[in-house]
Order: C-alpha cells, then sequence, then structure tokens
C-alpha cells in the first residue's frame, strides 16, 4: 500500500484540520488530497428513500460545482454522498475510524477503490496494524468536521452519531447546514433538531452555495421540463418519495411497460437518474 504519512508540521496538512481544537498529530493517506473547497455530508446509516434522494442530489450537484465531498464511508448517508460525488466525476474523502488496511464496512471496499480512482483520498489517524477501538469512531468525527468549511446533516435521528460531527463543526467554529425533514420521521429528529438550534436551513447546492459565498457556473438555473403530462406526474411521485417502479404504479395508473418504456425515455433525456437498486432521483 502506496500509504503517505502527513504530520502537523508537514506543510502537506490540511491547513482548516490544522485549526482545530484537537488536531491528529499524522495521518495516514491513500491517494491525494485534493486542493478544493471542503464540505462534510453526514448522516443515518439507514436513511429513507427521501433521505437516499435529497443526499445523493446534494452531493451530486456540489462536486459538480468543484466541491471536495468528504464523509466517512459508513453505510448509509456517507456511502451515498460518496457515491454520487464520484458519478459527478468529482473528488472525495472518506476519513476513516480504522487503519488503512482495514476498510470497514469491508462491503465499501469497492466504493473506498472508486474513489482512489476517482483522484481522491482515504484518511485515518490510525496506524496500519492498530487495533480498533470503539472510540475511534466518534473521533474520527472531528477530522470530517476539521477538514470541512461546513457539515450538512441531510438525515439523521435524534441520538445519531452523525450529530458529534457537527458539534465538532459548532465547536471550531464551522457552520453547520440541516436538511428539513417530516416531522413524523424519527430519521428527520437530528437535523430539524440543529435547524432550530440555529443550524442554516437548506434543501439544494445552491442554497449551500449561497450560504458558504461561493459561485459555481456548473449548477443548473432551472430545472428540465417535462415533455408531456406522464413525465410530469412521474416526476412529482419521485419527488414525493415514491422513486421506484412499483411505488410509482401502486400511486397512479401506469402498468409495468408503460411506466418501464417513459422511465427509459426520461434517463435518456436527462430528467431523471437510475441509483440503483430499482431507485430514481429527478435531475
Amino acid at each position: 500500500m502506496n500509504i503517505q504519512d502527513i504530520t502537523y508540521k508537514s506543510n502537506s496538512f490540511p491547513e482548516l484540520l490544522r485549526s482545530i481544537s484537537s488536531p491528529p498529530k499524522k495521518l495516514y493517506c491513500l491517494g491525494e488530497i485534493p486542493d478544493l473547497p471542503m464540505i462534510a455530508i453526514v448522516g443515518t446509516r439507514r436513511p429513507s428513500s427521501y433521505g437516499e434522494q435529497i443526499t445523493y442530489r446534494l452531493a451530486y450537484d456540489l462536486a459538480s460545482a468543484g466541491i471536495c465531498l468528504v464523509s466517512g464511508l459508513a453505510y448509509g448517508i456517507d456511502a451515498i454522498a460518496h457515491k454520487a460525488a464520484i458519478d459527478a466525476k468529482g473528488k472525495v474523502v472518506a476519513v476513516l475510524g480504522t487503519p488503512l488496511n482495514t476498510i470497514y464496512p469491508a462491503a465499501n471496499r469497492n466504493l473506498a477503490k472508486s474513489i482512489l480512482s476517482a483522484g481522491g483520498a482515504i484518511i485515518s489517524e490510525y496506524e496500519v496494524g492498530q487495533s480498533t477501538q470503539r472510540f475511534n469512531f466518534p473521533a474520527r468525527n472531528r477530522i470530517i468536521a476539521g477538514l470541512s468549511i461546513a457539515t450538512i446533516i441531510t438525515e439523521a435521528d435524534a441520538k445519531s452519531g452523525s450529530l458529534i460531527t457537527a458539534n465538532f463543526a459548532i465547536n471550531n467554529d464551522r457552520m453547520v447546514m440541516a436538511v428539513p425533514g417530516n416531522i413524523t420521521n424519527p430519521r428527520s429528529a437530528g437535523p430539524n433538531n440543529l435547524i432550530k438550534l440555529g443550524a442554516k436551513l437548506v434543501t439544494n447546492a445552491t442554497d449551500v452555495l449561497a450560504e458558504l459565498d461561493l459561485k459555481s457556473s456548473a449548477l443548473k438555473t432551472a430545472k428540465t421540463l417535462p415533455a408531456s403530462q406522464e413525465e410530469a406526474q412521474i416526476i412529482g411521485l419521485i419527488e414525493e418519495g415514491h422513486n421506484t417502479m412499483q411505488t410509482i404504479i401502486d400511486n397512479s395508473n401506469f402498468d409495468a411497460p408503460q411506466l418501464a418504456h417513459i422511465l427509459s425515455l426520461m434517463e435518456i433525456t436527462g430528467k431523471i437518474r437510475n441509483l440503483g437498486a430499482g431507485q430514481w432521483i429527478v435531475n
């Protein structure tokens, strides 16, 4: 493994991370840490369909705008944010709570390889061979927040570990943003509570860039218009959270062959994007 050791005093040690209250003494790095503005997206390991959609859209659009996405390579929101940024041909930094020879969870090893292939980095403060302790994971959250000019919570319950990242960001004078969610969904309690406490409410990448006074010509200024009433209905259903073929059929008068045909055309014309596992998101 071509692991770089980056000490606190090294010129290549990230300056924003250096300025936090408890910076790591050393980083172990695979790949190259991009010289780009960094924003963290974190949240629950078990997102709802809404959480998956908004996370993917935010990460994809921010990466398209030249932002490096930072997260923790965990299941759920972390992995979705990483994948979306890679799909957008953007850069990613994944921060591990394990040494670099132990990708955790193991199911995300291919995602880790994709991050490196796309020119991103995987970093840890733990040396190869060091044993992994439970407290490593909340401790690594300070690095996620410390690398980033802002941290976004897209979906998380009231006691989610991702709120540790938000607290680190707050305590180190970094901006915290949150995506509002359904008040009846426990996974929206985390971001909804953060908004009550003063976190910036954001619903799209344009909101994020405006709050940070960043500009990008890469983001669309208007949505792609549907070409028919059927496409308009499908877009509406997907945006309401009915983002699989079966849930669209259940909430409409489409039959399966008709819907498959329209979805294929909408994907070809760039109106929707396939997230995999039979799920769709509106572009």
